[in-house]
């Protein structure tokens, strides 16, 4: 019978800081087990940042459970730094950790942002990447980005009243420009509150029923900024991703299987984009869960990213030491 929730919590064996170019400094965590089948949990945002809760997609006495936050996100150090921080640069930081820890493959987890860094990162380096489980997809593609700053307005009109409310009348032509200009101010009192009204316009559109805990959280000020700095950053340089942007180099990867979760009224990514990449991908499979949006803590989210987790393991994923170069 496939499991029904999330495993139990778990404490890590072991966490460090890995040093990166330019001062930065990424935080990582293993727990399950040190002889376990290698999995990577990919946070969101860009800039969300990883938690507790994150480990427990994953059954601990199988899973050797790897989690990291992205240059500037979470307990990486600078909190909401932007110097070098590009798609290049994070798919760099994923190897390094890779031979840091001295993993061969791993399967990779991963939503929303999560999920396009995994492509990114498994289209380079394909042959490190033996599955993914992917969740609310988002390609980055420049109708994806309107989406997220305008469409939501059709759906979420108070929300987005609010988010652009927020800005000067005179600002409101150009919302990624000027939430920019107020996210990269030095100064707290302009860049905090601006980061709290991006990041609660987010979290309110995260869910397909209201959840306070979930808005609550996208609006503490050290989430907030994080979440809200890096995106609007990456946002205004397209991700960092290719002119021809991921789907066209699917070809890579065509041979990796994959799980595809995605929920039915997701608002932040709606489904056309898993079912586009669904349908460049031939070792792929698509779930759309009917009663979801867009949060991987959805109840009916959650309980497919488990069982799909479970069938890479019922399926042959190799559990046992995988030891890479140092």
């Amino acid at each position: 019978m496939p499991r029904a929730d999330l495993f139990p919590e778990v404490t890590p064996y072991e966490t460090g800081f890995l040093s990166l170019s330019s001062g930065h400094e990424m935080y990582w965590e293993e727990s399950g087990q040190r002889d376990g089948a290698p999995v990577l949990f990919l946070h969101g945002g860009p800039g969300a940042g990883a938690g507790a809760v994150h480990r427990r997609f994953f059954d601990p006495l199988y899973w050797r459970v790897v989690i990291f936050d992205q240059r500037g996100a979470g307990r990486s150090r600078p909190l909401g730094g932007l110097v070098e921080n590009t798609t290049a640069h994070l798919v760099a930081d994923i190897e390094a950790l890779r031979r840091h820890r001295g993993i061969e493959r791993w399967l990779l987890f991963g939503g929303s942002w999560g999920a396009t860094l995994a492509l990114a990162y498994a289209q380079a380096h394909p042959e490190r990447v033996a599955g993914c489980v992917l969740r609310g997809v988002f390609l980055g593609r420049a109708r994806e980005i309107a989406w997220f700053l305008e469409g939501l307005a059709r759906f979420f009109p108070e929300a987005h009243a609010a988010f652009r409310g927020f800005l000067p009348e005179s600002e409101r032509g150009d919302i990624l420009a000027a939430y920019m200009r107020r996210l990269t101010d030095p100064d707290p009192e302009i860049h905090l509150p601006a980061a709290r009204a991006w990041s609660l316009y987010e979290g309110t559109c995260s869910t397909l029923l209201p959840h306070p805990e979930t808005v609550s959280s996208f609006a503490a000020d050290r989430s907030a900024l994080g979440l809200a700095r890096i995106e609007a950053h990456y946002f205004t340089h397209r991700l960092f991703l290719p002119e021809t942007g991921l789907l066209a180099a699917m070809h890579r990867i065509a041979h990796i299987p994959a799980e595809i979760i995605q929920g039915r009224y997701d608002m932040i990514c709606p489904p056309e984009t898993a079912f586009a990449l669904a349908q460049s991908w031939p070792a792929a499979r698509l779930a759309v869960i009917a009663d979801a949006g867009h949060s991987a803590l959805e109840p009916g989210i959650r309980r497919a990213l488990v069982a799909a987790v479970e069938r890479f393991r019922d399926f042959g994923f190799a559990c046992g030491p995988h030891k890479g170069e140092r």
